[in-house]
């Protein structure tokens, strides 16, 4: 396995969740309900205003792969990187501010807790925006790349750069990793991650203290806090350590405090491809064309084990001819990005017959362009900073899990990556269920693969003004969808999710899956 293998495994290690992979002085909240106070007014056009002891200026943020920009307020905000060293290294975290349609927003603000982990907040706000777009109304919209991620001193190293340049054509048979290799890989990574940073001061813990360092800079506004998938755990272990910093929260495809990331991930992909897996079964047409997509996928993957397939497919984005491996890694690869959204669910079907005939170019350019639109997204060495921290320790091998598509090979991963990668510390009640009675909308989608709706049930146990709703047919990141976004923006504003009335989220529903590469009907 060579070097750029990295890529791989990071497609596959450690990620709870790409949200939705493209889908999507301040006074104290009124604790009644009523929308919170309005805060100095600040005009619409203006240039440069001050929030707290901060000053932000006007600015245009970056959008990945794109000419177009996305208007923001910027401020400088740095932090001690080991705080118990405060006359040690800082390190500036990049911060961006949403300013609010009206002049005279709310005093609480919105604070977008992206997913992960490893992505950026500013970076990946173009995806949210529309979701955002209702509590833009009267909330000012924070924006504060965790530290680690971004431009807030990022643990980049080129190892993990010339991966993602130029993805692994060459991959063993199986499915498995080489532990070894990826132990000297994470070496090389943390030789030079370790000239710039301390790998151990870039968990969840240290970042919710950036956090609320943020908050006392703004003047101690409280914080209407919405997290996705990775985010959820930030949300809730800052309610946990700050809780009258909070106004408001909203987990979308929540983890909760108790999950130990990796342990059940092979149990959720098998659970959610079976689902959807089984409403072709269920349609006349899509059953008769393909039969058992589960089983045709298991038959594909023990086929591309013993003879990974060399295909030439013209690359979608550069339209040059490339020399393609489709080996059972890479499809399980495809596989389990692809089950996070039922748009892209639909097209298992089709491509896994398509494999099985011999024809492997739906399979390949689709991974093609998932490694194109997935690179640098996420920083691995981040991810590898929090797993090893706060989740490697604790995982037990499941036997079961070798039956499964996903198999041991996340769990195998993390822990090669870890044997290596710095373990910073983790608080004695990281773990501990939450409990809180502040307001909370729970948010999560029928086929998720990576946090499914028991994960929502199981939070909402230690909540006692909550809501749950679950998108029916839908995968990981629902916050987007549908009226969705206007029952966030109703609930933030309201502060009373059992009045929230959610049917219309009953409009949603499972995508079919394609019979041909014309549609969904015959």
């Amino acid at each position: 396995m060579s070097k750029r293998n990295l890529l791989r495994i990071a497609l596959l290690l450690a990620v709870v969740g790409v949200f939705a992979w493209k889908r999507f002085t301040a006074a104290p909240a009124d604790g009644g309900g009523a929308r919170a106070p309005a805060a100095a007014a600040i005009p619409t056009n203006a240039r440069e205003f001050k929030l707290g002891a901060l000053t932000f200026k006007a600015c245009d943020l970056p959008q990945k792969d794109s000419g177009a920009t996305t208007a923001a307020y910027c401020a400088p905000f740095s932090v001690a990187e080991n705080r118990d060293a405060p006359g040690g290294r800082k390190i500036d975290l990049n911060l961006a501010l949403i300013k609010a349609e009206t002049e005279r927003a709310d005093s609480d603000i919105v604070v977008f807790l992206a997913g992960g982990p490893g992505q950026a907040a500013v970076e990946t706000y173009p995806i949210v925006a529309g979701a955002m777009a209702p509590l833009r109304k009267h909330h000012h919209i924070l924006l504060l790349d965790q530290r680690g991620t971004g431009k807030s001193h990022p643990l980049d190293c080129a190892a993990v750069e010339e991966a993602e340049k130029h993805p692994d054509h060459s991959d063993e048979a199986g499915s498995g990793i080489d532990p070894q290799k990826t132990r000297e890989l994470m070496t090389q990574c943390l030789a030079e991650v370790e000239k710039k940073a301390d790998p151990r001061y870039y968990t969840t813990t240290v970042a919710t203290r950036d956090l609320e360092d943020l908050r006392q800079a703004l003047g101690a506004p409280q914080f209407d806090l919405v997290g996705v998938s990775y985010g959820t755990r930030m949300a809730q272990q800052y309610l946990l350590r700050y809780p009258d910093g909070v106004r408001s929260v909203v987990l979308d495809s929540v983890a909760p405090n108790e999950l130990v990331f990796g342990q059940e991930f092979a149990r959720n992909l098998e659970d959610s491809l079976k689902a959807q897996f089984a409403g072709c079964g269920k349609n006349a047409a899509c059953a008769k064309a393909f039969g058992d997509s589960y089983a045709s996928l298991k038959q594909l993957r023990d086929k591309l084990r013993t003879q990974p397939e060399k295909y030439a497919l013209r690359d979608p984005t550069t339209f040059q001819f490339n020399d393609i491996r489709m080996s059972a890694n890479r499809l399980i690869g495809l596989v389990r990005m692809f089950a996070y959204k039922p748009e892209t669910a639909a097209l298992l079907p089709l491509s896994i017959a398509e494999g099985l005939k011999g024809n492997y170019a739906p399979l390949a350019g689709q991974s093609q362009l998932l490694l194109n639109d997935m690179s640098g997204t996420m920083n691995g060495g981040m991810s590898a900073s929090v797993i090893c921290a706060e989740d490697a320790a604790l995982i037990k091998p499941d036997p079961n899990d070798a039956d499964t598509l996903l198999g041991t090979t996340l769990t195998d991963g993390i822990a090669a990556q870890c044997a290596v990668w710095p373990h910073g510390a983790m608080p004695a009640d990281f773990h501990a269920p939450l409990k809180s009675d502040k307001p909370i909308l729970v948010l999560g989608g029928e086929f998720d693969p990576v946090t499914p709706p028991r994960y929502g049930e199981q939070v909402m146990k230690g909540f006692t003004n909550a809501k749950l709703i679950v998108a029916r047919g839908q995968g990981h990141g629902v916050m987007g969808l549908g009226c969705i976004p206007k029952l966030v923006g109703e609930f933030v504003e309201k502060l009373d999710p059992n009045t929230l009335d959610a049917k219309c989220v009953d409009a949603l529903g499972p995508t079919p899956a394609l019979i041909n590469f014309n549609g969904a009907a015959p």
